[in-house]
């Protein structure tokens, strides 16, 4: 498989830390928790609860996408919004291949209570859900449904990659 740049995509609770860090692994690649490139500001916002605005965002987004100039790195990014997809494909220099992870709010919101250690409140998922804008068709983007288990998830989006379907 060629190398690739991968951004596991959706809101709190989806399962992108543990989709892209297990797809790192099956692909040869190298994983990142874009959650670790968030200035130490942003993680006390929200951990108090305050949702970020854009512009706590844009400093955390490129370097998002500069962390992706490295071939084959599997990123774990929320990426909610067409723009941040944007200029995340823009500081990568190349193309970039999004898994989105899709759930219904329930399932959601039952995901983030079982968390623990995290700094995401679940207080936060319903202005996630409001500011998520689902990725177009000329978006380079899979959708993927969380309800099976991760290596199903990670074995779905695997067999597309292989296909060339992404």
């Amino acid at each position: 498989m060629t190398a690739r740049r991968i951004v596991v995509m959706g809101v709190a609770g989806c399962g992108k830390s543990s989709v892209a860090s297990l797809l790192a692994k099956r692909i040869g690649g190298r994983y990142v928790d874009g959650d670790t490139l968030h200035s130490q500001s942003n993680i006390d916002k929200m951990a108090a609860g305050t949702p970020l605005t854009d512009a706590d965002r844009w400093p955390w987004l490129k370097t998002v996408g500069d962390v992706l100039k490295d071939e084959g790195t599997v990123i774990a990014c929320s990426a909610l919004k067409r723009a941040y997809r944007d200029v995340i494909r823009e500081h990568a220099g190349a193309e970039v291949t999004f898994l989105y992870l899709k759930g219904s709010r329930e399932v959601l919101l039952e995901r983030m209570a079982a968390r623990q250690r995290h700094f995401m409140p679940v207080s936060l998922l319903d202005s996630q859900l409001e500011t998520l804008e689902e990725p177009g068709p000329d978006e380079h983007a899979i959708t993927i449904d969380i309800e099976p288990s991760v290596p199903e998830i990670v074995g779905e989006f695997v067999k597309i990659l292989e296909q060339g379907k992404a």
